[in-house]
């Protein structure tokens, strides 16, 4: 197949017609426009709820920001969404800690890390950002300021987490490599009608990791970077990885330099696997997306299993990413 041919043909889920207001789904192959497009909203795997949040600030003509936020909001209150927020699996002291980041157009950014007991990490991440002069809180000092802006505390380990980890407890084997039908953090990356673009990424960290490990997700350049004259990106996966390389931020740099946004997450992958060796980023799960300014979106992985969903005027659908090994 072609270079041309490859970036284009997605096998893909059209989820609906935005105008009907339903999200039905029915399965189909065909050829994933490559006509940028704004306003858009893509986020990491299937995640139709949360881009149907963020479409409707959106088509209300709102802030790329508002979007992606409201996106985050709905897998971090999702009780069956096992890898944000509340229902998210815990590190193996059995405490679901909470990790998130969000960037806008202007390379404003906030995060937090290893945060306990609050569902909507994302909004503390946007208060550390819009109310503090600074970047990134974590642990108790994330928790006070989080009390502190008013927001509410309560238990975020659900009885099938809970059960789950004590499942696991057994045999107590720590395996720190990501696997996907476990666990996904959720990225959103959202362009408005007025070409602002803006991002954010939450997650529970990896299922039963050691107590104290942070991943890629609160850490801008890693997990998610926004370039509002470039794009913006953001990841998936083994955390651990992404920070290696600072992926989100390399790709978008890469986009700055001339690359597609698809050019852009394709070589960020490859770099990754030249540092690891073939042989071991076999075991990984890595994927990166990447959403232009212009509308272009880009996505690639490691391994053949990741896929995002994308959301415009005319349709959603969940689109199969392409992969390093097939």
């Amino acid at each position: 197949m072609d270079r041309t041919n490859r970036h284009t043909r997605r096998n893909f889920i059209k989820l609906s017609a935005l105008t009907t207001g339903v999200f039905s789904i029915g399965k189909f192959s065909a050829f994933a426009s490559p006509k940028a497009e704004k306003p858009i909203v893509v986020s990491t795997w299937r995640n139709p709820d949360a881009n149907a949040a963020a479409w409707k600030v959106l088509q209300a003509k709102g802030y790329a920001l508002d979007a992606v936020e409201q996106g985050a909001h709905v897998p971090e209150a999702n009780p069956k969404d096992t890898s944000v927020g509340y229902g998210g699996l815990p590190d193996r002291e059995g405490l679901v800690t909470l990790d998130a980041s969000i960037m806008d157009e202007k390379s404003n950014c906030g995060s937090v890390a290893f945060v306990q007991g609050y569902k909507h990490p994302i909004s503390i991440a946007r208060a550390v950002m819009e109310k503090t002069p600074h970047v990134m809180l974590v642990g108790k000092g994330a928790q006070q300021f989080a009390a502190a802006q008013g927001f509410k505390k309560g238990n975020l380990l659900t009885k099938e987490s809970e059960k789950a980890w004590k499942e696991w407890l057994k045999k107590s084997e720590y395996k720190p490599y990501h696997n996907p039908g476990q666990h996904d953090t959720i990225g959103i990356l959202a362009l408005d009608a007025n070409g602002k673009l803006c991002g954010a990424c939450t997650t529970s960290g990896m299922a039963f990791k050691m107590h104290g490990r942070v991943g890629d997700s609160p850490i801008i350049g890693a997990g998610l970077y926004v370039d509002g004259e470039v794009g913006a990106a953001t990841a998936t996966g083994v955390g651990e990885e992404m920070i290696r390389i600072a992926g989100s931020h390399t790709i978008v740099e890469l986009m700055r330099h001339g690359r597609s946004p698809q050019e852009a997450c394709e070589e960020a992958i490859k770099r990754l696997i030249s540092k690891r060796g073939e042989e071991k980023a076999k075991e990984l799960s890595v994927a990166f997306l990447a959403l232009s300014v212009t509308g272009e979106v880009g996505a690639y992985s490691t391994n053949n299993v990741f896929e995002y969903t994308q959301t415009t005027q005319r349709e959603q659908v969940v689109i199969k990413s392409d992969s390093y090994f097939k």
